[in-house]
């Protein structure tokens, strides 16, 4: 007869998976259910699942309360790409994605060195004369309602007795400009705007970053002879690069939207609509034309913007050997 061959005994647990084991408790499923399941219920609800909804609505005919939607498939997005309202108003939206971030956030950043590293180049490190004074005040604007300052800046720019104009006619310059009623200001008046509004938000965001550096890096660079343009671009700028990224995405975001600031200061998108955004003409087709899956289809794809625009920067601002 032949001997019988032993099985293999199946391998004994290992002190780590036996310790995992152990340590998956009830308080422990508690904690995991509470601190990640939670938040990722509330992420799915309140996030995905209208984006899901204004995705399928954007492939439907839907009027609103009038009858219910019949599928469309993309033509919703055919008549966008056939829109000039729409292309217009899309690429009015690239040009503030692209200049107001730009001008904000390099603003922002001389004013938040000057105050901070900007003073005397010899003994302690410090900023400008009044610095502290001027952080407070800088900031103002930003405690301002957007709607209060498009109707302030709304004011200012008043071909009657507008403030602008009445200071130009002081210094001997007799101008009456309808600076939003012409199609080549319009929209860099409202830029000044929202520029006015937020760079003293993000001077105070750069103003903590670069008191975060080591003051010994600061004198090191000094002791090697760097100048303030040198100091600010070659030394503080790399090392609160992760603030300035975060800040071109915020940035970025509200250049996409500028629903509030177009909406008050040129109601109807401006004369031709030069300064036409594409929230407001979603808001436009939603409300006055009753066209909600057009006005979907019009989300959708700011949506996708909005993400490769993030991604980019975020991307784009990485150094090699970041993980």
């Amino acid at each position: 007869m032949m001997a019988a061959v032993p099985t293999a005994a199946p391998p004994a647990a290992t002190p780590s998976a036996r310790g995992m084991r152990r340590r998956l408790t009830p308080s422990r499923v508690l904690f995991f259910a509470l601190f990640l399941g939670l938040p990722l219920v509330v992420y799915v609800v309140f996030v995905v699942s209208p984006f899901l909804q204004a995705f399928y609505y954007s492939m439907t005919d839907w009027r609103g309360l009038a009858r219910a939607p019949q599928w469309i498939g993309l033509d919703n997005y055919v008549t966008l790409a056939n829109d000039p309202i729409f292309r217009k108003a899309l690429s009015n939206n690239l040009i503030l994605m692209i200049l107001l971030p730009t001008i904000t956030i390099t603003l922002s950043f001389a004013l938040a060195v000057l105050v901070t590293v900007g003073g005397n180049s010899r003994g302690k490190i410090s900023g400008i004369p009044g610095a502290a004074v001027f952080r407070i005040v800088s900031f103002f604007p930003y405690v301002i309602p957007a709607v209060v300052v498009g109707i302030l800046f709304g004011f200012i720019y008043s071909p009657n007795g507008g403030l602008l104009n009445g200071g130009l006619n002081v210094l001997g310059l007799d101008v009456s400009i309808a600076w939003l009623g012409d199609r080549r200001l319009a929209m860099p008046a409202v830029m000044a705007a929202v520029i006015w509004s937020l760079v003293g938000f993000y001077m105070v965001l750069f103003v903590a970053a670069i008191k975060s550096i080591p003051s010994e890096i600061v004198e090191a660079a000094r002791i090697d002879g760097a100048g303030r343009l040198r100091l600010a671009v070659r030394v503080i700028l790399p090392m609160v690069r992760e603030n300035v990224s975060t800040a071109a995405v915020y940035m970025g975001i509200m250049a996409l939207d500028m629903f509030v600031y177009i909406n008050v200061m040129t109601p109807s998108g401006g004369i031709g609509k030069s300064t036409e955004v594409v929230s407001r003409y979603l808001y436009e087709t939603a409300f006055s034309e009753s066209r909600f899956g057009l006005a979907s289809a019009m989300g959708v794809v700011m949506a996708l913007v909005t993400m490769l625009m993030a991604v980019i920067v975020l991307f784009g601002t990485r150094q090699k050997g970041d993980e």
